[in-house]
């Protein structure tokens, strides 16, 4: 007798047309729990306040998925008018705007959004979501809920409905929760902040599984408390990188993909090309940088006062199969840690396509932290410190003289573990086995 197909719901703020880093992760896994022939159920907003739109994304939606929509209540349209944005403006999740001093009416925004909207300015949509789940799931029972945060609300729905359907249930962060970079940027009062770890402990140690992204968060998870902590990266898809062409360059071409929010600034290399051109003017004309997505406005004052306005070029955001042909013709690829007491732990989605590209990588972060140690491990590029000017000029000296050669290439070792496929596999073994337990219980 043939087995009966899994059912997973899965429960995410961020699903196509949604675009960024956020949406690619479930997506992903998605796609091939599918093909491994399990049920999947996605549960997401009708009408998202996203940062960026990319419909490409919508052709990656496998067959067969089924997907549930309802309304959302945010705050963003009364926040746009309380700040004087525009109503197509975009808004960061979190209200904070990187780098620019915020005025007297975004600090009373963030304020409130510490304060009022915990923990975000999603939870509005937990009540309504846990009424309209618990009629499907009455009807329609699934073996597993998945919940993908942030924003954490979405844990807070998985939550209510395990306590009243006693359905296995994961938490999946893809960031931190009370320890995330601007937490301490929301002017939390005490009782905000107690509220704020309180909910992160209840789903810590309620959720039947939580995983994690890296290292560092599941040993900081472990210690609140958490029953069992699995760490999945991100990843790679094979199919996103079919067909894509490597270009010969005439120029040292640097790329980024991504937003590049203050934290993300890399001054070591700036001043490091800065001093180069300076002692060596001819190599404004043998080097470039291109930068692509949201860029704060920080970036480009260091980009200015290192006199570099002629070799980078900005270009908005692009469609995510866009954005992997740019890698795939990068001269050298930049990977840019935050620069936060947390950064030690800091593993971006996009070093694994960055690995994928198979592109060299010049890398701004900790060199004793876990981006530093998935670079040594494949050999797909160097990192340096912050503050390390010297090594960043000389490395960059080093690559410029590899590139006039033609040998400025790599060879990543050991990346097929990153693979969408191969993670998914890991994924529905730890959802399989949830699902074998609760039958136990």
């Amino acid at each position: 007798m043939e087995k009966a197909s899994r059912r997973v719901l899965i429960i995410t703020y961020y699903w196509p047309p949604s675009g960024g880093a956020g949406v690619q992760r479930w997506l992903k896994f998605v796609k091939y729990l599918t093909l491994m022939g399990w049920e999947t159920i996605v549960y997401t907003p009708v009408n998202p306040e996203i940062p960026v739109e990319d419909r490409s994304l919508l052709d990656e939606v496998p067959p067969g998925v089924t997907i549930f929509k309802t309304p959302i209540k945010e705050p963003y349209a009364i926040y746009k008018k309380f700040v004087g944005m525009k109503a197509t403006d975009k808004v960061a999740a979190n209200f904070i705007s990187d780098g620019k001093k915020p005025s007297f009416a975004q600090k009373v925004a963030i304020w409130l959004r510490g304060n009022l909207f915990i923990p975000d300015p999603r939870v509005f949509w937990v009540k309504p979501s846990v009424r309209y789940l618990s009629e499907l799931m009455g009807d329609d029972p699934v073996d597993l809920i998945v919940t993908s945060g942030p924003p954490h609300s979405m844990h807070l729905i998985g939550r209510r409905l395990k306590q009243k359907f006693g359905t296995p249930w994961i938490a999946d962060f893809r960031d931190p929760w009370t320890n995330i970079d601007f937490y301490h940027e929301l002017m939390l009062t005490p009782f905000a902040d107690s509220m704020h770890r309180r909910l992160e402990k209840k789903v810590l140690t309620e959720a039947d599984l939580v995983i994690t992204v890296n290292q560092a968060m599941k040993e900081e998870f472990l210690a609140k408390g958490a029953r069992q902590v699995s760490v999945i990266s991100n990843g790679f898809d094979e199919s996103d990188i079919i067909g894509t062409q490597k270009t010969e360059a005439t120029k040292l071409t640097f790329v980024h993909i991504g937003t590049l929010g203050e934290a993300r600034n890399p001054f070591a290399l700036w001043t490091a090309l800065g001093q180069l051109i300076k002692e060596q003017p001819s190599i404004a004309n043998e080097v470039a940088v291109k930068l692509v997505g949201n860029i704060d406005f920080s970036v480009r004052e260091s980009v200015k006062e290192n006199n570099l306005e002629a070799i980078v070029e900005y270009t908005p955001y692009l469609p995510h199969n866009e954005a992997i042909k740019e890698q795939g013709s990068a001269g050298m690829l930049l990977l840019l840690v935050n620069n936060t007491p947390a950064a030690k732990g800091i593993l971006t989605g996009k070093l694994f396509e960055y690995l994928a590209a198979c592109r060299p990588i010049l890398a701004i972060g900790p060199e004793d932290g876990e981006v530093a140690e998935i670079l040594r491990e494949t050999g797909a590029g160097h990192i340096f410190d912050f503050e390390n000017i010297t090594d960043t000029k000389r490395y960059l000296v080093e690559a410029l003289d590899l590139f006039r050669q033609g040998k400025l290439v790599v060879e990543p070792k050991g990346t097929a573990k990153y693979s969408r496929r191969e993670l998914t596999v890991r994924l529905a073994s730890e959802m399989e086995t949830l699902i074998e337990q609760n039958k136990i219980r």
